[in-house]
């Protein structure tokens, strides 16, 4: 018992550390490269947009953050790496999380995740034309480059695990077959549309934090301490960002943050056999997403009729006179509260 409770909390509270260590570092790099979008890409033009929406300041702010929650994750898989190889004592091992059956799979996803969001950012930052501007076709190739991924994950899945079958809560397994592996790209799809949320400062650093120390929780309760390990890292290494996050954030997640989050995401709920309960602990993210799905059907269908003042969500409530800190701190309230609820139906079923 002692061992697995070390296992996940000495690599979060590394991660934190590690993250507060090389944020002085990563934001002088930040600012001295301008690495800040040149103008905004938001199509928005309505009055309630530009009364809360401060281009000066957001063109001014470097949009990937996001690099130090995953550099301070590769830094800590590597020391423990290191570790492990120069002092195998049983005690060390015991404490290592590195594993190809549960921890690799995720650590990847994330790196390539984060990779194909840091390019997402540059182009932003750097680029010229009309994919700097985020123009549908950009837009269908990031959701390309994103299924691509979750293909050859759910291949992974589906011919090396053996996974065919998802849980339903309180109703046992359910066998997909073949149609797991386009079940798990849309679940995937799905999840990264919850990215977006990253859109005032603290909001998804907070957000995100509760919805992985919830699956910490489930994956410690599982028994499946690799895991329980990992997502404790991802949590750690996110409280170093939102630490600097709080505003006036220094920087913003972008999507080198967002993008290898919330696929990883997906990966663990596949992993410790919860992604029918991912709604629940992630439920920010699904409100955000239908928030923007719904708004666009509205203005679509209804004649350019809105449904909300503004999409996301957490922009709607801005307009109508929220300040932004009471929007942040009610919906982190919600991701705790939900979190919970998510980790209690996951046992319990």
């Amino acid at each position: 018992m002692l061992i697995n409770l070390l296992k996940t909390i000495i690599p979060t509270a590394l991660a934190f550390m590690v993250g507060l260590l090389i944020t002085p570092i990563a934001t002088h790099f930040f600012y001295k490269y301008k690495m800040w979008k040149k103008y905004s890409r938001n199509e928005e033009t309505s009055s309630a947009f530009h009364k809360i929406h401060n281009e000066k300041e957001e063109l001014k702010t470097p949009r990937v953050g996001g690099i130090i929650i995953w550099v301070s994750i590769i830094l800590v898989v590597f020391l423990y790496y290191l570790v492990s190889v120069l002092f195998p004592y049983p005690i060390l091992l015991k404490l290592n999380f590195i594993s190809r059956d549960q921890t690799l799979i995720p650590f990847f996803t994330l790196i390539f995740g984060s990779l194909i969001g840091l390019y997402d950012d540059l182009i932003q930052i750097y680029g010229k034309g009309k994919f700097a501007r985020d123009d549908n076709a950009w837009r269908k190739w990031k959701a390309f480059l994103i299924f691509l991924v979750s293909f050859f994950i759910a291949i992974w899945f589906y011919s090396k695990l053996g996974m065919t079958s998802i849980h339903i809560p309180f109703g046992g397994e359910f066998n997909l077959g073949i149609l797991f592996i386009p079940f798990f790209i849309m679940v995937v799809l799905a999840t990264f549309s919850g990215g977006v949320i990253d859109g005032i400062d603290g909001l998804s650093g907070g957000v995100l934090a509760s919805i992985f120390t919830a699956y910490a929780a489930i994956a410690y309760a599982n028994n499946q301490m690799d895991i329980a390990a990992f997502c404790g890292i991802i949590t750690g290494a996110v409280l170093a960002f939102l630490w600097f996050n709080i505003p006036p954030a220094r920087f913003y997640m972008g999507e080198t943050g967002i993008m290898g989050l919330t696929i990883t995401l997906a990966v663990i709920a596949f992993l410790t056999n919860t992604v029918l309960i991912l709604p629940i602990i992630a439920l920010p993210l699904v409100i955000s997403s239908l928030s923007v799905i719904l708004q666009m059907l509205s203005k679509k269908f209804r004649n350019g009729k809105r449904i909300f003042r503004l999409a996301p969500i957490h922009h709607h409530f801005e307009a109508i006179g929220w300040p932004s800190y009471k929007v942040t701190m009610r919906f982190w309230i919600l991701s705790i509260m939900f979190a919970i609820i998510g980790i209690i139906f996951a046992i319990v079923s």
